[in-house]
């Protein structure tokens, strides 16, 4: 029995470091952050607000264009050092993020409150069921279905219990603007009758 045990605690503790070392990970910047810059003793390249745009860049002065899209902002100091060395004696660089951008998805089906909802800085399946108050008793916990905008044929199905025991956040998928998230019941699901019209019901109500 001690051995049993000794398993035990190991499994919970390996599993326990997979999920802290995924939820650690630095946030990765995106189009729509809002970001400040200071560098240490030159007033003049201060700014105060600044958004990444849609294509992921931002134009910082002297260096220019830089991409910003999918880096961290630790990494963003970096580039913006390098790009001030060429005019700036030894440059001190900070980026600071003020504000997240925004994905705006839907939760559907067998959660607390069903809706449409705006993640801010993570914006993963995980964070979208927290925010529609996590699942009902009725729903069929392996069987959850991410449906992205631009692939409504080819939903992506999640078992939320390889997450649960076996710490596997793989499947804690990311989540772009507009993407669906599906829980279904115990009973069967058809996609053609059940989901598809919610989904273009509910893009339609957007786009009005």
């Amino acid at each position: 029995m001690k051995y049993v045990v000794h398993i035990v605690i190991i499994t919970v503790f390996v599993v326990s470091m997979a999920m802290h070392v995924v939820w650690a990970e630095e946030y990765r910047l995106s189009a729509g952050d809002i970001l400040s810059f200071g560098v240490w003793g030159y007033d003049d390249l201060q700014t105060k607000e600044l958004m990444i745009r849609p294509d992921g860049k931002v134009n910082f002065p002297i260096v220019g264009e830089v991409n910003a899209q999918g880096i961290t902002a630790g990494q963003l100091t970096e580039l913006l050092t390098e790009g001030l060395s060429h005019y700036v004696n030894d440059p001190k660089v900070t980026v600071n993020i003020i504000k997240y951008h925004t994905t705006r998805v839907y939760v559907l089906g067998e959660v607390v409150k069903p809706g449409m909802y705006e993640l801010e800085k993570q914006h993963n399946l995980l964070d979208a069921l927290g925010v529609a108050g996590s699942y009902t008793r009725n729903a069929a916990k392996k069987k959850v279905y991410i449906i992205h905008q631009n692939q409504t044929n080819t939903p992506v199905k999640v078992n939320l219990m390889n997450i649960w025991e076996k710490g596997d956040m793989t499947q804690n998928y990311a989540l772009c603007d507009g993407d669906v998230v599906y829980l279904s019941d115990n009973g069967r699901i058809n996609f053609a009758t059940d989901i598809l019209p919610i989904i273009t019901g509910g893009y339609y109500m957007t786009h009005m």
